[in-house]
């Protein structure tokens, strides 16, 4: 190559300036072969608001009919990201700030998605996923069991799910470039406990050995990085429950995983408006567009240019200040907006209320067992990191969640390569065969049976307290419930001795009147 170019020097006179132009163009189309190849994926994000009706609407979560919403601590989104193979598969991950995704919400959602782009997004492709707070409008599920606090189905609850998952998932969509995806992986130790120890230790010895914590303390996120405008997005996942918020809030708020996302969109914001001000971004370079047509990757070639960095300098004068800020506003109002969502795992029995659980008439910490406070659960509750104040402790378990993927972000190394690829099935869990070890050696396979819900989950948990008389770790029940229970529906023997030793109070896999309470692999559709 340095021969040819010194040829051309020789017999065209071309200046020097010229000649090192040449020079540097060719090494940018060597270079972008192998720089660009990383760029394994399209990627995209979106973010939509899904509040909803925030006034006169029973909350979803702690199943108590008095908590009715009466304002908004701080509003709820749906925060989308598509990932794509430039010519092959693709999938959408959807994290709302809600207590759990619906069935017939993902169903409309896939209807509209389908009159928009065909089958390119459908119920194979398309995940959607709650951060499980208990804080925001309930109503927007079809069965019995999730809609019989809020008197039914609530349409202004659905209509704003549905409008802002479509809104966030076409958003994503038309923000699809090409760029990379970062994983990293850290502990966060001080932002969940186990709210029900004592079960826990009923797991054998050789399972709970297995295990460093009693609780899942792991924190797993995904960096999303553009090629042109480098980090883009994140989405973590970690155990803890949307709790921080008690049964007597009426706000709606997407309690500490929303509070965590906002808290990361807002730092990323701020550093990169800090960056502007300094003068440390990147400007594209403006190209004539008379020599679009010379080289095919002309786009690319772009893209990689203003990549580059001048040699660090001081400002000249206060115009090119001025005209710094000028382009540096032209060039954010290009730049897709940063999303970031703190997604829902397998919280089970982590609680965000870190402190313990106390008795509110003697302060006294509450019975280990059955959770109770002389006898009575409803004296018994978790206490946050805030106490007394539950604002405080949303703020307090978010800034933990959110300090701890920013440390993640900063640090993300590992890439991840590889096809694009999903899987997607529905499971009867009411006729699955499972093959248990049996006492003194040997197995035995035995069968699930139809859902139901026993005399312990009326007790509510100590995040949530029940009502009544009801107590954790009850496997006795009692008669006056019973006949309640038997007025709805009674279980047949099958039934009650498949659960056993779990008593039932609500037979919900079996019952269908006035329509379904519980979701079963016939009413899929």
């Amino acid at each position: 190559m340095m021969e040819l170019l010194a040829s051309i020097g020789c017999h065209f006179r071309i200046p020097l300036k010229t000649m090192w132009l040449w020079i540097s163009l060719v090494l940018v189309l060597q270079y972008s072969k192998t720089v660009l190849s990383d760029s394994n994926y399209l990627i995209g994000m979106g973010s939509y608001d899904i509040t909803g009706p925030a006034a006169d609407v029973n909350m979803m979560g702690y199943a108590n009919t008095e908590q009715i919403a009466s304002g908004i601590h701080f509003r709820l989104r749906a925060r989308s990201f598509i990932v794509a193979e430039p010519q092959g598969k693709r999938v959408v991950f959807v994290n709302l700030d809600a207590c759990m995704a619906s069935q017939l919400v993902t169903i409309k959602v896939l209807e509209r998605l389908k009159a928009r782009y065909g089958n390119l997004y459908t119920e194979q492709n398309v995940a959607i996923s709650g951060i499980h707070t208990h804080a925001g409008p309930g109503g927007y599920l079809q069965y019995v069991v999730y809609i019989v606090t809020s008197l039914g189905f609530v349409r202004q609850s659905f209509d704003a799910l549905v409008d802002g998952i479509e809104k966030s998932i076409v958003q994503a969509h038309e923000n699809l470039q090409p760029g990379s995806i970062f994983v990293n992986k850290g502990e966060l130790l001080d932002a969940g406990v186990n709210r029900s120890p004592s079960a826990y230790l009923n797991n054998p010895a050789s399972e709970r050995s297995k295990y460093k914590y009693n609780v899942d303390k792991e924190m797993t996120l995904l960096k999303f990085v553009d090629d042109q405008w480098g980090p883009v997005g994140s989405f973590n996942w970690f155990a803890t429950h949307g709790t921080s918020m008690s049964r007597t809030n009426s706000l709606i708020s997407g309690d500490n995983k929303g509070a965590a996302a906002r808290f990361m969109e807002d730092w990323f914001e701020q550093n990169s408006a800090k960056s502007d001000e300094l003068g440390t971004d990147e400007i594209p370079r403006r190209v004539s567009s008379i020599i679009s047509s010379i080289h095919n990757n002309h786009h690319e070639l772009l893209e990689l240019a203003s990549s580059f960095q001048s040699s660090p300098g001081k400002r000249a004068t206060r115009v090119s200040s001025a005209a710094r800020r000028v382009r540096s506003a032209l060039r954010q109002a290009d730049k897709p907006g940063f999303v970031s969502a703190f997604c829902q795992t397998n919280c089970g029995d982590v609680s965000p209320n870190v402190l313990g659980a106390f008795c509110i008439d003697t302060g006294v910490p509450c019975d280990f067992n059955h959770s109770t406070c002389g006898g009575k659960n409803e004296l018994c509750y978790g206490r946050g990191p805030g106490y007394p104040d539950e604002f405080e402790s949303t703020r307090i378990i978010g800034e933990r969640q959110f300090n701890k993927a920013v440390d993640l972000f900063n640090t993300a190394s590992e890439q991840l390569k590889g096809k694009v690829d999903y899987r997607h099935s529905y499971v009867d869990f009411s006729q699955l065969e499972v093959t248990i070890p049996k006492e003194g050696g040997g197995s035995e396979v035995v069968k699930t049976c139809p859902a139901a819900m026993g005399f312990a989950f009326a007790a509510g948990t100590t995040d949530g307290p029940g009502a009544f008389d009801f107590k954790q770790g009850d496997d006795k029940g009692n008669p006056f419930w019973r006949l309640v229970r038997n007025l709805l529906k009674t279980p047949d023997k099958k039934q009650v001795e498949c659960h056993s030793p779990k008593p039932i109070l609500l037979d919900t896999g079996e019952m269908k009147q006035p329509y379904d309470w519980a979701v079963s692999c016939n009413n899929i559709s």
